[in-house]
């Protein structure tokens, strides 16, 4: 599959990488002749978050909501049963609640990756303490699982035992993987994990589990007896001061480049069958709906030794990238809360301008946008694809 990259437009060619300039004797200039105008990213777009977390219809009989234990009944709240209306639009489940639900038509070997966060919540239990929560998906919400506990049994016992409780109760196998966003619940999930043979994976690449949070938010948290109106989250996430690329990422020319939307869809898709470095995702699942020719921004990065940078790159879980203003630099996330300088420019008011125009495409798209490795920035092929979403932080 290859799909030409269009370049911004330039006044002033951007296309010299300064990852090291120490490395970077005599830095190309890359400049394009543009094949579409950026002007065609400013229009509206139609982005529509439609992120469903409750199981259709015909799957709802199928939801066992679970009881507190014994260990926290004394401090939470006890979880009613969850009732459906017939009518969907009077539907309103219990927020005191808690969930535990396998699609009946999902194979429980194919779930091999979880996403978890275990942390407070907005709400006081009958004690006036901030209560906690375990909330576990995979990516596809097939497996949806959540429970209530009191503040004075959060360690990694309680969450070794909460997950092989989720295993057992649902009939699925034990993950291979278990992703998390929290930098602050790394030690007790990592300890949990490693006692269960399952590989902790620190990361912001939770898309579905941040997305749900969002949802939660509004649909049980906000409704729950025990909410705390302007409550601040107590476990925020880091947002570090970037630091120097490492040496093995450093590449040689880039450009903010786009390509349409279907386009990006048939890149991901072919990620499985062309021996491609990178990673995908569900834009229908996660909800995003967007015209088949809108484009999509994008970084392309060129270096002659790109199927190596594309493999290192591979073994970081890429979750964004920032033209941070300021400093007239490109920002790379990665991981749980690794920030790294991934290129600079020089600061004048064209290079600026531009910096400000590709982050207003980006957030025109929801936060989508991609990160591209080629051998040459003319070329139609990339080496490594990695599409990407700059959520928000979740409000809890």
């Amino acid at each position: 599959m290859s799909h030409t990259l269009l370049s911004v437009p330039y006044t002033t060619p951007m296309a010299s990488l300064s990852f090291n300039t120490t490395r970077i004797r005599t830095p190309t200039l890359q400049s394009h002749k543009p094949n579409s105008k950026f002007s065609s990213l400013a229009k509206p777009i139609k982005v529509s978050f439609t992120f469903l977390t409750k199981p259709s219809r015909r799957n709802q009989q199928k939801l066992h909501p679970i009881r507190s234990s014994s260990v926290s009944e004394s401090s939470v709240f006890a979880p009613k049963e969850v009732e459906f209306d017939d009518d969907d639009d009077k539907e309103e489940d219990d927020p005191t609640a808690e969930l535990s639900y396998l699609d009946p038509e999902t194979d429980p070997g194919s779930i091999l990756e979880w996403e978890l966060d275990f942390c407070s919540r907005p709400i006081l239990d009958i004690r006036g303490k901030k209560l906690w929560e375990l909330v576990v998906c995979d990516s596809s919400l097939s497996l949806q699982y959540t429970k209530y506990f009191p503040n004075n049994v959060i360690n990694s016992v309680t969450l070794k035992d909460a997950i092989v409780s989720i295993s057992d109760d649902l009939g699925v196998p034990l993950p291979e993987k278990i992703r998390f966003f929290r930098s602050q619940m790394q030690t007790i999930i990592t300890k949990a994990c490693k006692e269960l043979g399952i590989k902790p994976i620190p990361s912001k690449r939770c898309l579905s589990l941040l997305l749900w949070l969002e949802e939660r938010y509004e649909a049980v948290y906000m409704r729950h007896p025990g909410f705390q109106k302007g409550s601040k989250p107590l476990l925020a996430l880091d947002n570090p001061f970037p630091m120097e690329l490492p040496e093995n990422l450093f590449g040689e020319k880039w450009a903010f480049v786009q390509l349409p939307i279907s386009a990006v869809r048939e890149e991901v898709s072919s990620l499985e069958t062309r021996l491609v470095f990178g990673a995908g995702l569900d834009l229908d699942l996660l909800g995003i709906e967007i015209d088949d020719k809108t484009l999509i921004p994008g970084l392309a990065v060129a270096t002659s030794r790109a199927r190596p940078l594309a493999a290192w790159m591979n073994g970081l879980e890429v979750c964004s990238i920032e033209a941070e203003l300021s400093r007239a630099s490109l920002i790379l996330s990665v991981g749980i809360s690794t920030r790294y300088i991934y290129a600079t420019y020089k600061k004048t008011p064209v290079t600026t301008n531009e910096a400000e125009a590709w982050e207003a495409a980006k957030k025109a798209c929801g936060g989508l946008h991609f990160l591209a490795i080629q051998e040459d920035l003319d070329s139609d092929d990339c080496v490594g694809f990695w599409l990407l979403l700059d959520l928000p932080p979740p409000p809890v």
